[in-house]
């Protein structure tokens, strides 16, 4: 027997979300930083290098199976991500920078994940255990309106998310995972409702996310959803219920539907161990225990916020509910790219994969809230996006001007070297978005009907402007910070012409930036080579002797990049006999 709902929610509270302003809030969060910018250290550069080697190459199909850069094999073991960076760049006009087409590509990945998630809430929120408490005399929202409120949360949640910002905006495989992911969510939870769509976007999800790098964490995503699936089945022929469900309350999964699933399952299988794609690398055992544990909680607080407290809320008040479909698989799509992050090294880009089940949890905190609790919320979203927004400002006027004199030292200290530029257009789109920000709080604190996902609106709103203000205001110094371009540049002011250089254990993204940057002809030292420069990692210097004979070669200098000492590259040129 099902226990009470704990959402208590009248039609008056289900009003919709416009859908241009919710387009608008997408596109400001998606657009800013696609353009004035390079690709960032160290995972977007070194991405990039793997497409831009792969939209060059003329080995026939096999090298698109087997990317590589300088000799080197990509860390994270994907394909499918590599391939669309290379479409992009073979596909786009000469005009365009590669790197621009790369991020536009992944753009539209990202605008899919969102597409996906407020699709998966939807159809989440459609299924009877999901819906609000009925009413004596009626007047309790209609089941689809309350859907459409909750999807609009979540996606509002997804937005939200401070972890997604600079991840979601990067071309790394990371960024494809979480379209497939959210896509492979979107089937499973729209599969009792749908046929064609959910179908085409499991298959899509499960392949893709086991392609994409994460092989292990798509196959335990696909393998969980089949047993839930089979679950449910199990429930409604003790029950008898099969077909107790109308077209409102939301019908369970059918024989089919579990055989896709299976099927889907067993085919990505076939894909991990045909091609022989890495399993489970597990770290947990390294370092210490106490200081791996806090550091994995400062990310999952910060890296999750401000959904994590609505998931956690959710899963108290809806406790009856938890094997309840709205409930089990988003509580299953967030645990297990929380167990990858807590044992593997890649803990950010695996909590990514996270991050729309933990905004599907936190749409379903929205019903559950009383009046005082989402005011907190919205006075605390206020104060704190206001505050960042108004140290943006100041800084940034320290920054062109010199006053205040103490913002303006910091920022020289975080970006030795960097020379400020008036941006008009910059400028004013920030302003643009500060003005829309004022206009947003000065709404949401005004007297208007209750709506459930007003409570995440200054949350996705105050993130949006936050990013715009970096995007626009900050892209120079961040871009500078961030981007290998000025090592570079000054790489190729003491090379000069030919622009061959032997490298002696650079890492990938320094290869890559050398390549894309640079334009430079990069030749591995060891495999012999005439080219009358070498560029050596820092890390060689004690066994450098054993490698080079220093009377062919000479010292010229160490060429740093200016924020990151990290990153120093050991120039030598060689001596040409006499």
């Amino acid at each position: 027997m099902n226990q009470p709902t704990p959402a208590i929610v009248a039609q008056s509270a289900v009003r919709r979300l416009p859908r241009i302003a919710l387009l608008l809030l997408c596109a400001a969060y998606l657009l800013p930083g696609l353009v004035g910018r390079g690709p960032w250290k160290s995972a977007d550069i070194t991405a990039f290098g793997y497409m831009a080697e792969l939209a060059r190459s003329t080995e026939g199909i096999a090298r698109w199976f087997d990317p590589m850069l300088l000799g080197l094999r990509p860390e994270t073991p994907a394909l499918i991500p590599y391939w669309i960076g290379a479409l992009a760049i073979k596909i786009a006009p000469s005009w365009l920078n590669p790197d621009l087409a790369v991020r536009i590509a992944f753009a539209f990945l990202l605008w899919g994940t969102f597409t996906a998630t407020w699709y998966a809430v939807y159809y989440l929120a459609r299924t009877s255990r999901a819906q609000p408490v009925a009413f004596a005399f009626g007047g309790e929202a209609r089941p689809t309106d309350y859907a459409r409120a909750i999807a609009d949360g979540g996606l509002l949640a997804l937005i939200a998310c401070l972890g997604l910002a600079q991840l979601g905006h990067e071309t790394t495989p990371a960024l494809a995972q979480l379209f497939f992911a959210s896509h492979l969510f979107y089937g499973v939870a729209a599969l009792p409702y749908r046929r064609t769509g959910p179908v085409i976007a499991l298959a899509v999800g499960t392949i893709g996310i086991t392609l994409s790098g994460a092989p292990t964490v798509g196959l335990a995503l696909a393998v969980g959803s089949a047993l839930y699936i089979a679950y449910e089945r199990r429930l409604a022929a003790q029950s008898e219920s099969e077909n107790a469900y109308d077209e409102d309350s939301g019908p369970g999964y059918t024989l089919g539907a579990l055989l896709t699933m299976i099927g889907i399952t067993v085919l990505a299988a076939v894909l991990v161990f045909g091609l022989k794609l890495p399993t489970w690398k597990i770290t947990v055992l390294g370092g210490s225990l106490v200081g791996d544990v806090r550091s994995q909680a400062k990310l999952l607080v910060w890296f999750t916020w401000p959904v994590w407290p609505l998931a956690i809320w959710t899963l108290w008040r809806w406790r009856r509910q938890l094997t309840a479909r709205h409930v089990a698989l988003p509580f299953w799509f967030a645990v297990v790219p929380l167990a990858a992050t807590w044992t593997t090294d890649y803990s950010d880009r695996s909590l990514l994969l996270a991050l729309p089940a933990f905004a599907t949890l936190a749409a379903f905190a929205l019903p559950t809230f009383r009046r005082s609790a989402a005011a907190l919320i919205d006075w605390f979203n206020v104060l704190f996006f206001s505050g960042l927004a108004v140290l943006g400002w100041i800084y940034w006027i320290a920054m062109q001007t010199g006053v205040p004199p103490k913002p303006a030292a910091s920022v020289a200290r975080l970006v030795p070297g960097f020379v400020p530029e008036f941006s008009p257009i910059a400028v004013a789109l920030a302003a643009a978005a500060t003005i829309a920000w004022c206009w947003l709080v000065r709404w949401r604190t005004g007297r208007h009907r209750a709506a459930l996902w007003k409570t995440l609106v200054l949350p996705a709103g105050g993130t949006a402007l936050c990013w715009m203000l970096l995007m626009t205001l900050w892209l120079p110094p961040i871009d500078y910070a961030r981007s290998y371009v000025p090592q570079i540049r000054a790489v190729a002011e003491r090379v000069g012409q030919p622009r061959c250089i032997a490298e002696l254990a650079l890492s990938r993204p320094h290869i890559a930036a050398l390549r894309h940057h640079g334009n430079f002809n990069v030749q591995p030292l060891l495999l012999g080579t005439d080219c009358p420069w070498l560029l050596a990692s820092p890390e060689t210097i004690e066994r450098l002797h054993t490698i080079i004979p220093f009377d062919q070669w000479r010292f010229a200098g160490t060429l740093r990049r200016p924020s990151s000492a990290a990153d120093d590259l050991l120039l030598y040129q060689k001596i040409t006999p006499q």
